[in-house]
């Protein structure tokens, strides 16, 4: 198999946790915590697809650090780079100063990502997580057309400061702002309205309608595929559609990749099968290879027109995740052969859960989501929380999106073995099983698991 490095369970050689950790954690840690309250367990070690606790549980994980750990934890490739950069004692934070790392990164970044695909942008380093690249785009949309308004779309999520949240959907985050969310207007995403609705002309009426009172917007703002609002996949046809719509109207276009990029739906970008150019892009999460703080906000370069310090930040210079990234680039994407293995795998998680949701027809009612970005929609979400719990409780760590959290997504590291990938679908389907077994939705079948796969 193409990229994958067996690697050796780690020993524990940390000291014993001086307070009992629970109370730690209930004692000094904010209630604003997440993902804790899912899994309550105290995480040790991790190599790969694989976890460990304080005591010793093995785990698969399904969520990759929600898209940041696309090559899996620990990676032996860039931690011996890291390493090595680290005990050279060269640069760690640079602002952003020239540095051999960052020279690096980038000539490696348009080598490998860029000129292959014939794009031609600018590389803006934002502050260090995604929020801060869509923070950028957004200002630097408004600064180019001299337009406030952003068109974003229902159930996007494209980060929690100011800016971004206002261009977020999500009721529960957007009401934690304690201000107005303002300079956004919403429009209804591919399949809103129903698949056979086509809701691009309800933006196409309006932009060409002067009483419509939609101001002409600085920037359309999108993800091709919507992480946290359920998976949604918009089709090649619609992005095309939005795309000559901004073209018509001198809006720009703004992809945000940060979670559906860096290989995640089968090629680097997401939007790359449906042709179309965006003005700006936005990367976070796994750019940097192995979950360091990194964000890029990749601009035309006829459209780069910051004045010095416009936007900053003071981790905007984090080398540690430069050399990382170089890693990653080198390590991966060098050919077409990654590339290729993430659409195998995708085709056999693809074909599991079609197998998964034949077998619970009545309670699963979709397989939102494209390449290694997937998830079992289910028709009452109080049974995709049961199966996400159950499975938990087996060794499998899975988490849910969408609008009422009723999708069980499976985002695992691209470069997974084949026999991780069962082992955790196996998991998975047992968990499922059990949760409908149990009453929480109708009928199902309860013949065995198929450990093949």
């Amino acid at each position: 198999m193409l990229n994958v490095i067996e690697m050796p369970v780690p020993a524990n050689t940390q000291p014993a946790i001086s307070e009992n950790a629970e109370t730690v954690f209930e004692r000094l840690e904010s209630s604003v915590q997440t993902y804790a309250r899912n899994f309550p367990k105290i995480f040790d070690k991790a190599v790969g697809v694989q976890m460990w606790d304080v005591d010793g549980n093995r785990y698969l994980d399904f969520l990759s650090g929600a898209g940041s750990l696309n090559y899996g934890h620990n990676h032996p490739v860039m931690k011996g780079a890291l390493i090595d950069y680290l005990q050279a004692d060269y640069i760690g934070n640079s602002l952003d100063l020239h540095t051999r790392a960052k020279a690096e990164f980038m000539c490696t970044f348009d080598e490998l990502i860029l000129r292959p695909r014939q794009l031609d942008y600018v590389l803006q380093f934002t502050g260090p997580t995604g929020t801060n690249a869509v923070e950028a785009a957004m200002k630097i949309a408004r600064k180019v057309t001299g337009r406030s308004n952003i068109v974003a779309f229902t159930n996007g999520f494209h980060g929690v400061t100011s800016g971004a949240l206002a261009a977020t959907g999500n009721g529960g985050q957007r009401a934690g702002s304690g201000l107005p969310l303002s300079g956004v207007s919403r429009f209804p995403f591919d399949g809103y309205l129903g698949e056979d609705f086509d809701t691009t002309v309800i933006l196409e009426k309006m932009l060409g309608d002067p009483s419509s009172g939609l101001d002409l917007p600085a920037a359309v703002l999108l993800e091709t595929v919507q992480g946290e609002g359920g998976h949604n996949a918009a089709s090649a046809e619609w992005l095309q559609t939005i795309e000559s719509l901004c073209r018509q109207y001198g809006i720009l276009l703004i992809v945000d990749e940060i979670q559906s990029g860096c290989g995640r739906t089968g090629t680097f970008f997401s939007f790359e099968p449906s042709g179309i150019r965006p003005d700006i892009v936005t990367l976070s999460k796994s750019i940097s290879g192995m979950g360091l703080p990194l964000a890029l906000t990749l601009l035309r370069k006829e459209i780069d027109i910051w004045k010095p310090g416009e936007h900053n930040g003071t981790f905007r210079g984090n080398n540690h995740a430069f050399i990382t990234a170089t890693a990653a680039l080198k390590h991966f994407w060098t050919d077409n052969n990654f590339q290729l293995e993430i659409q195998r795998k995708s085709k056999l998680l693809e074909d599991r859960l079609i197998c998964i949701q034949d077998r619970f027809r009545n309670d699963i009612t979709d397989l939102p989501g494209r390449g290694m970005m997937r998830g079992l929609k289910f028709s009452d979400p109080d049974s995709a929380a049961q199966v996400t719990k159950l499975a938990f409780e087996d060794g499998l760590i899975a988490e849910r999106v969408g609008p009422r959290d009723e999708v069980v997504k499976c985002m695992t590291p691209l470069n997974i073995e084949d026999h991780h990938l069962i082992e955790g679908l196996n998991i998975l389907e047992t968990a499922i099983v059990k949760a409908l077994r149990a009453g929480h939705s109708g009928s199902h079948s309860t013949d065995g698991i198929n450990e093949n796969g």
